[in-house]
């Protein structure tokens, strides 16, 4: 099926083949072309731009009302483009929370979990952390394994916005088609230009082109790579896996856009009202010696003075009618648009227990995770949607294990546990743990105690150091 998921395959029947039909190629033509401006590729870009700090308010102008009523730009006034950028802050603080930390691979195959933790290896986690960023900002990222002769199977991320995937169904489980666009810089002679490229995947091999001027034209210098499709390991599979941040692909950016331009402009215009030092009194003047206001604002800040003629019909002066900048005003406001992103990207904030006083000296567990209620639920989601993807790249995994003739692991059960970054009391913990022996396992204790992060390799230790009682006499 191609298309946005949206159709289904009897939709197509006529699209290729037939008096007035269309070639495949000129399909994705312009299926291409369609996807490059549409509004969710654009929510994608704009979310991988906001967190990088290009935001709207770079392109902001000063304006007044002209004449005729309409808006006009003033550039003689203060115009300052304030990025606080709260959002990126937010990604990071959701990424960190359900990726910072090493994540556990248990199984009851010994061998088979000692080979998956060399390919889960530092690089690995670091890469899922990236991809974790990376569908916050788009909705969606993509994992493409490949094999490389050096390192074996490795992992790349594609962004989402640089692939347009064709659906098999309308869940958006199964891929039958994905072309990426991407540019790379490249030289015409001497040169330097911006070549864009497309690759199109498919179960039969990965077809390479140049887009020019919308046209998919075979790209001949790029030769063949050695990758599961290539080397023949896919068995029918595109290795392409999708990562989703929520079952809609919707990018944390549209919860929150709004909120982040209001504290930009809200930052903005204060230090602008700071900074209209001969504008921020509004000037009432009365017999004035002159015609030209331009000419009266140059002397006033010039000299510091004013010019006014006094005569028997009208005594001359300036008064003024102050405009004033409450901080308190500005603070009060920017405190809810904060308040606001953090609550709706569902994010958290620990400002409560620093303001809080002794209070809060030592909260406890209930306390703590009430904190992080909103962050755990959009993290359930976004974890489901990482095992579903973990599950995925195990088929290309086990794939290149037998292939090396390591043996065939495609019935074996693995379980990928993600531990949060969370604060924890950990005086309560431990006293939990100590309570819970006896009535527990020692290695589910063990487990569960916040000094451990290896388990099993702590109960190794303790089994070594761990010396027989003598029997009583």
């Amino acid at each position: 099926m191609f298309g946005f998921g949206k159709k289904s395959s009897a939709e197509f029947d006529g699209v290729f083949g037939g008096e007035g039909s269309m070639t495949e190629r000129e399909f994705l033509e312009k299926e291409i072309e369609r996807w490059k401006v549409s509004p969710g590729r654009k929510m994608m870009i704009t979310g991988q731009l906001y967190y990088e700090g290009e935001q709207d308010i770079l392109l902001r102008k000063r304006t007044a009302i002209g004449q005729g009523g309409q808006l006009e730009e003033i550039e003689n006034l203060p115009n300052n483009r304030v990025v606080d950028n709260q959002y990126a802050k937010l990604v990071n603080q959701k990424a960190d929370y359900l990726l910072g930390q090493p994540f556990v691979v248990r199984g009851d195959n010994v061998r088979y979990v000692k080979m998956l933790k060399k390919v889960f290896n530092k690089g690995f986690m670091k890469m899922l952390k990236n991809v974790g960023k990376g569908v916050l900002n788009w909705g969606i990222a993509w994992i493409y394994p490949y094999l490389d002769a050096e390192e074996g199977i490795c992992v790349k991320i594609i962004p989402g916005y640089e692939v347009l995937p064709f659906w098999k169904d309308s869940g958006h489980t199964r891929l039958d088609k994905a072309v990426r666009v991407y540019k790379v810089c490249g030289y015409e002679g001497k040169k330097p230009v911006v070549i864009e490229k497309a690759e199109v995947y498919s179960e039969n091999g990965v077809e390479r082109f140049i887009l020019d001027n919308g046209k998919l034209v075979p790209d001949s210098a790029q030769g063949e790579r050695f990758d599961f499709l290539g080397g023949g390991l896919a068995y029918g599979k595109i290795p392409l896996i999708p990562v989703k941040y929520n079952e809609s692909e919707i990018p944390l950016i549209k919860r929150v856009k709004s909120l982040q331009d209001g504290i930009n402009e809200l930052l903005s215009d204060f230090q602008n009202n700071m900074q209209e030092d001969p504008r921020n009194t509004i000037l009432i003047l009365k017999n004035y010696d002159g015609t030209n206001l331009g000419e009266f604002r140059k002397n006033l800040a010039l000299y510091g003075a004013v010019k006014v003629r006094c005569d028997s019909e009208a005594q001359g002066g300036v008064e003024a009618l102050e405009v004033k900048v409450d901080a308190g005003n500005y603070r009060a406001v920017l405190e809810l648009f904060k308040q606001a992103l953090i609550e709706n990207g569902m994010g958290y904030s620990s400002m409560g227990f620093r303001n809080s006083g002794s209070a809060f000296a030592n909260p406890n567990q209930l306390n703590i995770k009430s904190m992080y209620t909103d962050i755990d639920l959009d993290a359930n989601e976004m974890e489901m949607e990482l095992q579903w993807a973990f599950e995925k790249l195990m088929y290309f995994i086990n794939g290149y294990f037998s292939f090396l003739g390591l043996g065939d692991f495609g019935d074996e059960d693995i379980e990928v546990i993600f531990n949060r970054d969370m604060l924890i009391n950990e005086s309560e913990a431990i006293d939990n743990c100590i309570k819970s022996l006896g009535l527990l396992s020692e290695e589910t204790v063990v487990a569960q105690h916040p000094w451990v992060n290896e388990p099993v390799r702590e109960m190794e230790r303790i089994g070594k150091k761990r010396v027989p009682l003598a029997p009583l006499t």
